[in-house]
C-alpha cells in the first residue's frame, strides 16, 4: 500500500493583509500558538492507518496516510471511487485573537484515462459554527503525473474562529473519481512518486 505524507503549516508568525474593515493587520506571539491535539477518521484514514508527528515548536504537524487513495475502473468496487478524511485540530492561541484559512496547497499524484474526472476538495469549519469554507481542484483525463494545486480562499468566503473561545478547526477532505466510460481507469492519491506530499494551510489573524 502506498503511503502519503501530509504536512500542515500554521503560519502564525506572519502578519497578513487584514479583511476590509480591519484597520491593522496583526498576529499573536508565535510562541503562544500551539497544536494541542489531532483527531481523525474516515474511509481514507481509518483508525490505525495514520501516523502523526507534531514539531517541537508546535507550529506544524505531519500526517502519514496508508489508505488515502481513490480508484475507479473495471473490477474496482464503487466504494473505492471516493475516499474522505475528517480532521479535528485543537489549536491553542491567546485570547483576543481569531483566525481563518486563506490558502491551501495540495501536492499529489493523479492518473486518469480519457473520460475520467477527479476531484480533490476540503471543507473548513469551526466546531459550533454554521459557516464553512471549501477549496477544490478538478482533474480531467487523460492525465498522468504529480500535481500541485494552490487554492486561495475568497474574502467573501472567509470563516473566522469565534472570539472568546478556542473552538477546534475541522477539515473534511475528500478525493473522488467519476467515469463516463465503464472501461476507463483512474487513481487519485495524496501520494507522489517521491512519497513527500504536503498539504499547506495558510492562516490569517485579526484581533477580536
Amino acid at each position: 500500500m502506498l503511503a502519503s505524507l501530509f504536512t500542515v503549516v500554521f503560519a502564525a508568525a506572519a502578519a497578513y493583509a487584514a479583511p476590509a474593515g480591519n484597520a491593522v493587520a496583526v498576529s499573536p506571539d508565535p510562541s503562544q500558538v500551539s497544536i494541542r491535539d489531532i483527531v481523525y477518521g474516515g474511509s481514507g484514514c481509518p483508525q490505525g492507518s495514520l501516523g502523526s508527528f507534531i514539531s517541537a515548536d508546535r507550529q506544524t504537524f505531519t500526517l502519514i496516510f496508508d489508505q488515502y487513495v481513490a480508484s475507479i475502473g473495471p473490477g474496482v468496487p464503487v466504494a473505492q471511487n471516493r475516499k474522505n478524511c475528517q480532521l479535528n485540530i485543537d489549536l491553542k492561541y491567546p485570547g483576543g485573537f481569531q483566525y481563518s484559512i486563506f490558502s491551501t496547497i495540495y501536492r499529489g499524484y493523479v492518473g486518469l484515462d480519457a473520460g475520467v474526472n477527479g476531484l480533490q476538495s476540503s471543507t473548513f469549519y469551526f466546531s459550533g459554527q454554521t459557516g464553512q469554507t471549501t477549496t477544490s481542484t478538478s482533474f480531467k483525463g487523460p492525465i498522468d503525473g504529480n500535481y500541485e494545486a494552490v487554492d486561495n480562499v475568497a474574502l467573501t468566503s472567509t470563516v473566522w474562529s469565534p472570539c472568546g473561545a478556542n473552538q477546534a478547526l475541522n477539515i473534511n477532505s475528500q478525493v473522488r473519481l467519476t467515469a463516463a466510460n465503464a472501461a476507463a481507469r483512474g487513481q487519485i492519491t495524496d501520494d507522489s512518486i517521491d512519497g513527500k506530499i504536503t498539504f499547506v494551510v495558510g492562516v490569517q489573524w485579526q484581533k477580536c
